[in-house]
């Protein structure tokens, strides 16, 4: 309804060397960044890192941004926190290596007793995340990654062809390595909200995909006497505008996110933010450049 761009004529693949030397390196830093993740070298959460719990039940109902204030005013860092509204309960954790357990429980009382004198609170559990469970979660991560990306080689290979399927697998995998990537090397942590990032971009960044495909389809059915670089450019020139009012649309929900839904989610909206620019840029210069390399002979072509 809404066309941004008057009958757009693009040479977008033309320019795929230069595109897969940028995604090149994009992806060489996610693998490095996921090598560091295995081998633990990198900035881990509390849920891939280790690190303790402490769970604590309120008379009235209190703030995280209070407690979360409170905390940095007494020089606590590295810390999560994450609440039960309807019970008055909050969950603290805190990465391993700033304080032993029985330390960390007692100062924590300790500050919360004298920010917030009037809240009594009590302990409900104390519980200490060891290395097995990190590494386990680790691992989980990466099967959970991989086995959406093998649903998505599959999906793509039944609805259109393998070939096609190739492309939006290896277009899911630049993506998410990028992000990845971008997070290594900013410092941001990694943990468990960011693997929820990385599945949610995958998801979006095969949706576009698919709808380039599509007009690729039709139009090589459409105009076989054409050349499949000339029809291939066509297609993605016409659904352009498409492309680019669904990636604002969703972008501006994100930045929303991130500048307006608190600390907890900053990360997670960061990421979405990232995932959602470089998978928009994947549909167009990188899953079509692949089908169009290991397509070989004509796709769809009649015989």
């Amino acid at each position: 309804m809404i066309e941004l761009i008057k009958k757009p004529n693009i040479d977008f693949l033309g320019k795929r060397y230069i595109a897969f030397i940028f995604s090149g390196i994009l992806a060489l830093i996610g693998i490095i960044a996921i090598i560091n993740i295995y081998t633990g070298k990198a900035s881990l959460g509390i849920d891939f890192a280790g690190g303790t719990s402490v769970q604590l039940k309120f008379d009235k109902a209190i703030s995280l941004h209070d407690i979360r204030k409170a905390f940095e005013q007494e020089g606590l860092k590295e810390f999560d926190l994450q609440d039960l509204p309807t019970e008055n309960k909050v969950l603290i954790r805190m990465k391993k290596g700033e304080f032993e357990m029985g330390a960390f429980t007692e100062k924590t009382i300790n500050i919360l007793v004298n920010k917030f004198p009037d809240n009594k609170l009590t302990v409900d559990s104390t519980t200490e995340i060891g290395p097995k469970v990190g590494s386990k979660l680790r691992k989980d991560a990466l099967i959970a990654i991989l086995v959406a990306t093998l649903g998505i080689l599959i999906y793509v290979a039944f609805r259109f062809q393998f070939k096609f399927g190739i492309g939006a697998t290896v277009a899911t995998f630049h993506d998410v390595l990028a992000v990845l990537g971008v997070f290594y090397i900013v410092g941001k942590e990694i943990n468990l909200i960011l693997v929820t990032a990385l599945l949610t971009i995958a998801g979006y960044s095969l949706t576009d995909t698919v709808v380039v495909f599509d007009r690729i389809r039709e139009n090589l059915k459409l105009k076989h006497k054409e050349p499949v670089v000339s029809v291939m450019n066509i297609s993605i020139n016409e659904v352009l505008s498409r492309t680019i009012i669904t990636s604002a649309t969703v972008l501006l929900t994100s930045i929303a996110l991130f500048f307006f839904g608190g600390e907890v989610i900053h990360d997670f909206s960061l990421a979405m933010i990232l995932g959602i620019i470089i998978g928009t840029y994947s549909s167009i210069f990188v899953a079509s450049p692949i089908v169009l390399i290991w397509g070989g002979k004509r796709p769809f072509a009649k015989k």
